[in-house]
């Protein structure tokens, strides 16, 4: 490295953080110039200065400890109905509560003094009686229909898959979707609380007409369905529309067949189908309406597959996909109350089950500007964002040929 005159500098700081004096000596005409070379020692990182930050840092992390032992005991309390059977209920102690919910009673003691101590259930110390109050039942039961214990499965989820996720960070390899023991079971419930209870009130009006459409009768294709949730929902609504579900899982594809079958669904049809040739292999003008619900981002191409929506929709065909809310630029997902938690679950599982199969793993947080670009590339003219009310998480994206 050289000044304008063709000197060295006095003085550079190596990668390692070791200044370098460097002593130029003039060149002649024939030869660069010479460089004696002595090192100072310096440390690779400046001391901190500003204690306060360390120490505010340091209490956000000891914070997060603790949560986090909230969040582990609420989905234990969640998957064994341990906050179901607290749910407006009278104070009582930790061994009718066990009874009543079917419970070991020194494991249920145990989780309830951990949530005692996370501020989520209360005590009276003289009685031995706890109770959840109705506030908080509203939160971490089905008792108001916003139940976030369901998002507290997330993190014990995800962490039984931390080795596989270790060693693709060394290899850059992905983790194949059958590792993931209980995703779908989650995600089934995650789309009741988000996709369901909207579904047919919300979602499907964001494209006016629709309705009356799938009342009249339309070919539907769900991709990426999971275990088929919405796609059940729409076909007893409408049951002179016809429904098909495509999804990679088989064990999803297995639970929805059936659960349909169980309802004495006749309109509606699963696959197991690879999506990732679906640009070269969709049937032409096929469909007039395609969903995607929190899928595209999980795709080996989701390029491809956009392009395949695209070319399978009817002229006058609409395309509705829900996916997550970000903004393509990690600097200013901070903003995001979900931000941190949404690349954990990126990082653990929707981008490495792209890259098992050989995709470009895209992950969770690709966001409303990366999407958009997307869908124009796939060859949608008309594309609407919306956001609804009851869902801080997702956008919605209505698109047209």
């Amino acid at each position: 490295m050289t000044d304008s005159d063709g000197l060295r500098p006095e003085g550079v700081y190596s990668a390692c953080g070791r200044r370098r004096k460097l002593t130029a000596v003039q060149p002649d005409n024939r030869e660069e110039p010479t460089v004696t070379d002595t090192t100072v020692s310096e440390p690779a990182i400046a001391p901190a200065t500003n204690r306060a930050a360390v120490e505010a840092f340091e209490a956000r992390l000891v914070n997060a400890l603790n949560e986090a032992g909230m969040l582990s005991l609420l989905s234990l309390g969640h998957r064994t109905g341990l906050l179901r059977a607290m749910a407006n209920a009278e104070p009582r102690t930790s061994e009718a509560i066990a009874e009543a919910a079917g419970l070991a009673e020194r494991y249920v003691r145990e989780c309830l003094n951990g949530l005692v101590a996370a501020g989520v259930v209360e005590t009276d110390p003289a009685t031995g009686h706890y109770w959840l109050p109705t506030a908080h039942a509203a939160r971490v039961t089905d008792a108001e229909g916003a139940n976030l214990a369901v998002y507290a499965q997330f993190l014990p989820m995800l962490g039984a898959i931390e080795d596989d996720i270790v060693a693709a960070f060394r290899t850059g390899e992905g983790v194949p979707y059958e590792r993931y023991a209980r995703f779908h079971e989650v995600m089934a419930e995650d789309s009741a609380q988000t996709v369901l209870p909207a579904l047919i009130e919300h979602i499907l009006p964001l494209a006016p007409g629709l309705t009356e459409r799938l009342e009249a009768g339309i070919r539907v294709l769900d991709a990426g369905c999971g275990r088929g949730l919405a796609l059940q929902l729409m076909a007893r609504r409408f049951p002179r529309s016809e429904f098909l579900g495509y999804d990679l899982s088989a064990e999803a594809i297995e639970y929805a067949r059936k659960s349909a079958q169980a309802e004495g669904l006749t309109n509606i049809r699963f696959e197991v189908r690879d999506l990732s040739d679906f640009d070269r292999t969709a049937e032409p003008g096929r469909y007039e309406l395609v969903t995607t619900f929190d899928a595209i981002h999980d795709q080996a191409r989701p390029a491809a597959l956009l392009a395949g929506i695209r070319r399978s929709l009817a002229p006058d065909g609409v395309y509705i996909a829900q996916d997550i809310r970000s903004t393509s630029h990690a600097h200013r997902d901070r903003d995001n109350p979900m931000g941190a938690f949404l690349y954990a679950v990126s990082c653990h599982h929707c981008m490495p089950v792209s890259l098992a199969q050989g995709g470009e793993g895209l992950g969770t947080m690709w966001g409303r500007e990366r999407a958009l670009a997307y869908l124009r590339g796939a060859g949608f003219s008309d594309v609407q964002v919306h956001e609804l009310p009851h869902d801080i998480q997702n956008d919605y994206f209505v698109c047209r040929p």
